[in-house]
């Protein structure tokens, strides 16, 4: 049996173990312990490693075996969902509401009273959002009212979906869509969603081998991006958006950005 590694919480620049000692079962578990700050997270994420745990646990560090991963040139936009973004009254923004938007993700669901993500972890990703390298999503009636929305992680051109939530029908749909069509003209390859779900799967999204993600975050995570805080492109017509039709010269517009 594969003995899992305890990180140091004194040490967060501390390397974590190679992929390939995740665990089978429970799968993907990696390692256990450490702290939740910007520097291991962010060193977590760039190769390929997540935390997941509940307020009784440890904080537990994963790469599951496949990964999912929604490769914008192969995102379905359904007709249904074109004519809801054709038709609905609504405004989509980016980084304008992190907080609410992580609150509202952690938020227990259904029968549910409980959430992984806990005041722990909305603390470290709201500082993460703060320096720069978490973002959310936001969709508001005209009124502006939060119906909406997700949040996640970007190093260089990935991102790394969390969580999203939905206060009316297809509104967190709204939300990722969008995000799709800005990250698709940003010159992003793909949005990691970490582990299978029918929802993200009607959306295109597949598993691939984690050997094989690890090798995309080498070449995307080394790549710059657009900049922090980020701005949604008012001129995006996400609902006749064709996936996969991203410019040579729109990706040159954030090649070098600082802003």
């Amino acid at each position: 049996m594969t003995q899992l590694a305890w990180l140091d919480p004194g040490d967060p620049g501390q390397p974590f173990p190679s992929l390939d000692q995740a665990l089978t079962e429970p799968d993907g578990l990696l390692a256990v312990g450490g702290g939740l700050e910007p520097e291991r997270l962010l060193n977590a994420y760039r190769h390929g490693i997540f935390p997941w745990y509940e307020a009784s646990q440890p904080i537990l560090w994963w790469s599951p075996e496949p990964r999912t991963v929604l490769f914008l040139k192969h995102f379905r936009l359904h007709r249904s969902l074109r004519k809801t973004l054709r038709n609905g009254d609504y405004r989509v923004t980016l980084d304008t509401d992190f907080s609410a938007v992580i609150q509202a993700c952690a938020a227990p669901r259904g029968a549910s009273r409980g959430t992984w993500i806990t005041a722990e972890m909305q603390q470290a990703y709201m500082q993460l959002h703060q320096l720069g390298h978490a973002h959310s999503v936001e969709v508001r009636t005209a009124d502006g009212t939060l119906i909406g929305g997700l949040y996640g992680v970007s190093i260089g051109r990935v991102f790394f979906g969390e969580s999203m939530f939905s206060r009316v029908r297809d509104a967190s749909k709204i939300a990722l869509a969008s995000l799709a069509c800005q990250l698709d003209t940003w010159g992003f390859p793909f949005i990691d969603c970490q582990q299978d779900t029918a929802h993200l799967e009607s959306f295109g999204a597949r598993p691939i081998r984690r050997r094989a993600f690890a090798a995309l975050l080498d070449i995307h995570c080394t790549q710059p991006g657009p900049g922090a805080p980020w701005v949604f492109d008012s001129s995006l017509c996400v609902d006749t958006w064709r996936p996969g039709n991203t410019t040579d010269a729109r990706v040159a517009g954030i090649n070098g950005s600082s802003e």
